[in-house]
């Protein structure tokens, strides 16, 4: 393991030396025992007690809560600067948990009375010990969202072109208040941050020593951020010494640099597979370019990438592309925007409207989840395509046809025509082509059923067209899909607004849009006052739509619960088939997402004020 063994450098970089004395930080490092551990290994199993107190300071372990049958219930990730075993040791029993290192980690160890005698004789201690404690219990029982901010970052470069990335973070994030410092294998600092601490990673012709490495990140983290910015073409051993030290890792890539970014990525994840979690690939774009390449093998390499472009030739896309750098910082800052869009048939075309009014108010979204007709409206907005040009294709795309608007309730025969006849498919392909999921600029997830098990799927990566075509598969209308043995309909069926899915995907301030929040006491043109003798008898299909609303809007809270704060357009004017008046249902989107701006904002600056200044 490459960290040092200098206890008193480590202690030094920990939380819980904050406000202490260089006398007391040689006592307490004194008093503890280096643990380091290697990927695998556990540090703590299920049904043993806890004696000692361990602050975390290199690497990270994955703690898990183990119910009576042996299952995992409960899982938090323990990175440097957090503590494990303060509250166990003091219970003095078997703690049902399991700790054990995801990646090579490094921990100090305390005997728990020798801790509570420190904690007792250096004040600053004890209340750094207790705060670390206050924060895991808020984060496990208070279902508390925020994301620690990652102290150490590494940026590698498969080309050049991205190299003024780095820059470009650093000066954004001195805008947000933060004292970042740079670590680069360049000779020289970037002329424009003169004022920020910069050291050569080659010095005298030689590259640092790591435990020059550790002592420089160790100088420099009472002060703010410290990134580590090098070639890409670094030899795999330094490689995964940079990435073992850092807590994220922006990796920069092109699309015609897929092969080597393959060969880089896999030479890492041999030498610990945990690191996955911290890596972020950020696709630099061109101009002219709008679409990465589809690379399944990644996903098991990266746990997410970002797309990313300043090109001014961006027609229609350079609006999303361009906020693929806003992403990055809210992944820097702790700060995840997911939305999640509900179904709701044509009503459902809401959605765009409530996106077009977020994009122009500047609240950049880093993730999306839709169901039925969110599926189908968040796709295309994810895919880049401009929401007025959307909503112009829409209104033509599904205009029945003079044959149909010679029937009553025609409209929802050219529905039953599109679904029966699979036009859906043709027409979403005219704009999606053969794109992957994992190839849309923002990153987004469908959500379907399978009749088989009764349970809802979640799709993050595939064929875009078929998410999408799961997502709103209508029963009675169109028969079930049946695909890698399941059978798959409408995901309104058991979850209509999916905020959940994006919270459980690690979002911490979340946009619910639901348009079936309301429902007119209409049916059919039978109101509830409706004499029995003038009641009308309604369609098949009507019926079956209508039953499908009833559902969804009694289930509207089941997925929406998480969300932080719910868009509710009042559509009932607009009947479920009516595709064809998109421009209008977008409208009413458009109008009651601006009168929730100022909550949004509200709600947004209380999560990070630098990031999001009240107006």
């Amino acid at each position: 393991m490459a960290v040092t063994k200098d206890k008193l450098l480590l202690f030094k970089s920990h939380e819980c030396s904050k406000g202490l004395g260089d006398d007391a930080i040689k006592e307490i490092s004194d008093a503890a025992e280096l643990v380091q551990c290697e990927p695998g290994e556990y540090l703590h199993r299920a049904g043993d007690q806890i004696t000692s107190v361990y602050l975390v300071v290199h690497g990270r372990l994955r703690q898990s809560l183990i119910d009576i049958h042996g299952k995992e219930i409960l899982h938090r990730f323990l990175t440097r600067g957090t503590q494990f075993g303060a509250l166990g040791a003091a219970q003095a029993e078997p703690m049902p948990v399991n700790v054990v290192a995801q990646e090579p980690s490094a921990l100090l160890r305390f005997d728990f009375h020798r801790a509570r005698e420190l904690t007792k004789r250096h004040d600053a201690f004890g209340i750094n010990l207790t705060r670390l404690i206050a924060n895991m219990v808020r984060q496990v029982l208070m279902s508390d969202r925020r994301q620690k901010k990652p102290a150490l970052v590494a940026v590698f470069h498969e080309s050049p072109a991205s190299r003024p990335l780095t820059d470009s973070l650093i000066e954004r994030l001195l805008e947000l208040g933060e004292s970042p410092s740079l670590l680069s294998d360049r000779l020289n600092r970037n002329p424009t941050t003169p004022d920020v601490p910069f050291r050569s990673l080659i010095e005298d012709g030689a590259p640092l020593s790591r435990e020059d490495i550790r002592r420089q990140i160790n100088l420099w983290s009472d002060s703010g951020r410290v990134f580590m910015d090098v070639d890409a073409a670094l030899d795999p051993v330094s490689a995964s010494l940079l990435v073992e030290f850092s807590e994220q890792v922006i990796w920069c890539a092109r699309p015609e640099n897929l092969e080597s970014l393959v060969y880089r990525l896999k030479a890492i994840e041999s030498r610990a597979p945990g690191w996955r979690d911290k890596i972020n690939i950020v696709w630099w774009l061109e101009e002219n370019q709008s679409l990465t390449p589809s690379a399944p093998e990644l996903k098991d390499m990266a746990k997410r990438d970002f797309k990313i472009s300043f090109s001014e030739h961006l027609s229609g896309k350079k609006c999303i592309l361009a906020n693929g750098f806003e992403r990055l910082i809210h992944q820097l800052r702790g700060v995840r925007v997911g939305i999640a869009l509900g179904g709701g048939a044509a009503r459902g075309m809401a959605h765009l409207g409530v996106l077009k009014a977020l994009e122009q108010n500047g609240i950049v979204v880093d993730m999306i989840a839709g169901t039925s007709a969110g599926a189908m409206t968040g796709t295309l907005y994810a895919a880049g395509l401009d929401v007025d040009y959307c909503i112009g294709r829409f209104v033509k795309d599904l205009k029945p046809g003079w044959p149909f608007r010679m029937f009553p309730s025609g409209d929802y025969w050219y529905l039953l025509h599109k679904y029966r006849w699979g036009r859906f498919d043709p027409m979403l392909r005219k704009y999606l082509s053969d794109l992957k999921l994992e190839q849309l600029i923002v990153p987004f997830h469908s959500v379907t059923v399978d009749l088989i098990t009764g349970s809802q799927i979640v799709r993050s990566r595939g064929d875009a067209v078929h998410c999408i075509l799961e997502s709103i598969n209508l029963p009675v209308l169109s028969t079930p899909i049946c695909r890698r043995g399941q059978t798959l309909v409408d995901g309104g069926l058991v979850n209509n607004v999916p905020a959940d899915v994006l919270v459980n995907l690690g979002c911490n301030f979340v946009i619910g849009a639901s348009v079936t929040a309301k429902m007119e006491h209409e049916f059919a043109g039978n109101r509830p006052n409706t004499p029995a003798s003038k009641m009308r008898l309604p369609s098949t299909l009507q019926t079956l739509l209508r039953s499908l609303l009833v559902q969804n809007v009694n289930m509207n809270s089941i997925g929406s619960q998480p969300a932080d704060i719910v868009i509710e357009p009042d559509v009932t004017e607009f009947e479920l088939s009516e595709f064809s008046r998109t421009d209008e249902i977008a409208a009413v989107g458009e109008a009651a997402t601006e009168l929730t701006i100022p909550k949004i904002r509200q709600l947004l600056h209380q999560l990070d004020a630098k990031l999001f200044p009240e107006c």
